[in-house]
C-alpha cells in the first residue's frame, strides 16, 4: 500500500501538478507579453466558472465528453496503439444515438438506454475497423484513425441529410422525450445549465477502464500485448485480437461520449461542417492525465475549467481566447517534457528522500 501511496505522490501527482503551475506561469508571460494582466485574466476565468450555478453547471458539462474522449486514448496508449480516432468514434457515437433517438419510440426506461448502447456498439465498430486493419494487415493505426476521423464526419453528414433531416433544415428532428438523458430536477437546481446522465456514465467508464485493465486477465493481456506483442504471443495470448479488442474498447468510450451529446445536451444533430473537436482534445486529457483513469479525469476538468473559462478571460480581463490554448499547451509541453518538470522537482524530491 506504500508503495502504492509513493508512486501516486511522486508520479501521478507532483509532475502533472508542477507542469500545470509551470504552464499557468508560461500562460501568465505570454499575457504580459501582449500587455494583459494575468491576474486579473485567471481571476475572471475562475469567476466565469465558479461565479454562478448555471456558469458552473455549464463547466461540468463541457468536462463530460472530455472524459470519455481522453478514456478512449487512454485505454489505447495503455495497450500499446495509439488511438488518434476518438474524434471519429465521438461522431460515429452521436448519429447512431440520433437514430436511435429519433427512429424509435419505446418507453423511457428501454429507449435511453438502448439509445446509449447504441452510440458505444457504433464507437466500438468504428474503432474496431482500425484494429482490425493493424492485426490482420499491419497497418500502422495512427494512419487509418485519423483517416477514419473524416470518412466518420462525411458519413455521418450522409446518414443525417439522407435520412433525419427535414427539408431546409440543417438539423436532425428532435429526439424523442424518451431517449433524453437530461436530468431535470438537477438541471433547474443549476439555473438550466445543461446537466445530464453521462457525467455519472463517464465516472464510472473510469472505473471500467480500470477494473478491466488491473484487475482482469482480459487487461493482463491487453497491457502485455501492448508491452511486447512478441513475448505475449510466445505465451499462448492471440495478439491480433487483443489488438481489435482495446481499439474496440477505446471506441466505446468516444462513443458513449458522442450519444450522451445528443441524448443529454442538444437533442438533435446538425450537419457538420467540421469536427466537433472533444476527440482531438481527449489526446490532450490523455497526456496531461498520465493515460490513467484517474488522471484523465482530473485533468478533463483541469482542460474543461480553462476551456469554458477562457471567455472570462476574454470578457473580464480583455485576454484574447487564443490565449487559453496557449496556457493549454504550456501544460501539454511541461506534461510530456518530463525532464524539464523533474529538473524543477529534483530538490523537492531530495529533501524528501533525506528526511525519509
Amino acid at each position: 500500500m506504500n508503495r502504492v501511496i509513493a508512486v501516486f505522490t511522486k508520479e501521478s501527482f507532483l509532475v502533472p501538478a508542477a507542469a500545470i503551475i509551470l504552464g499557468l506561469l508560461t500562460g501568465a508571460v505570454a499575457m504580459l507579453a501582449g500587455g494583459f494582466n494575468p491576474i486579473k485574466a485567471y481571476v475572471s476565468l475562475v469567476d466565469k466558472v465558479f461565479g454562478n450555478a448555471y456558469n458552473f453547471g455549464e463547466t461540468i458539462r463541457q468536462i463530460t465528453p472530455l472524459i470519455f474522449t481522453g478514456l478512449s486514448v487512454a485505454f489505447a496508449f495503455r495497450t500499446g496503439l495509439f488511438n488518434i480516432g476518438a474524434e471519429g468514434q465521438f461522431i460515429i457515437g452521436m448519429i447512431a444515438s440520433t437514430a436511435v433517438g429519433v427512429s424509435l419510440d419505446l418507453p423511457a426506461y428501454i429507449h435511453a438506454p438502448l439509445a446509449v448502447l447504441a452510440g458505444a456498439l457504433a464507437g466500438g465498430l468504428w474503432g474496431a475497423i482500425a484494429g482490425y486493419l493493424k492485426a490482420a494487415r499491419g497497418v500502422n493505426e495512427v494512419i487509418t484513425t485519423i483517416m477514419l476521423n473524416w470518412i466518420a464526419l462525411y458519413f455521418a453528414n450522409y446518414i443525417l441529410t439522407t435520412f433525419y433531416v427535414p427539408e431546409g433544415q440543417q438539423r436532425s428532428e428532435l429526439i424523442k422525450d424518451s431517449a433524453s438523458i437530461t436530468i431535470g430536477w438537477l438541471s433547474q437546481m443549476f439555473d438550466s445549465a445543461r446537466l445530464h446522465w453521462g457525467t455519472l456514465l463517464a465516472l464510472l467508464a473510469a472505473v471500467f477502464f480500470y477494473v478491466v485493465l488491473w484487475k482482469t486477465k482480459t487487461g493482463f493481456e491487453l497491457r502485455a500485448v501492448g508491452l511486447n506483442p512478441h513475448a505475449s504471443e510466445y505465451a499462448g495470448m492471440n495478439v491480433n485480437r487483443n489488438v481489435v479488442n482495446a481499439m474496440f474498447i477505446g471506441g466505446m468510450f468516444a462513443g458513449i461520449g458522442g450519444a450522451c451529446e445528443i441524448l443529454g445536451v442538444h437533442h438533435y444533430q446538425s450537419v457538420m461542417a467540421g469536427m466537433p473537436g472533444y476527440g482531438f482534445d481527449g489526446i490532450a486529457v490523455a497526456l496531461i492525465g498520465g493515460n490513467s483513469p484517474l488522471g484523465v479525469v482530473l485533468a478533463a476538468i483541469l482542460f474543461g475549467i480553462l476551456t469554458f473559462g477562457a471567455a472570462g478571460m476574454k470578457f473580464g480581463a480583455g485576454v484574447p481566447v487564443e490565449l487559453i490554448r496557449v496556457v493549454i499547451a504550456s501544460v501539454i509541453f511541461f506534461v510530456a517534457a518530463h525532464g524539464i518538470v523533474k529538473v524543477f522537482l529534483k530538490p523537492i524530491l531530495k529533501k524528501k528522500e533525506g528526511g525519509n
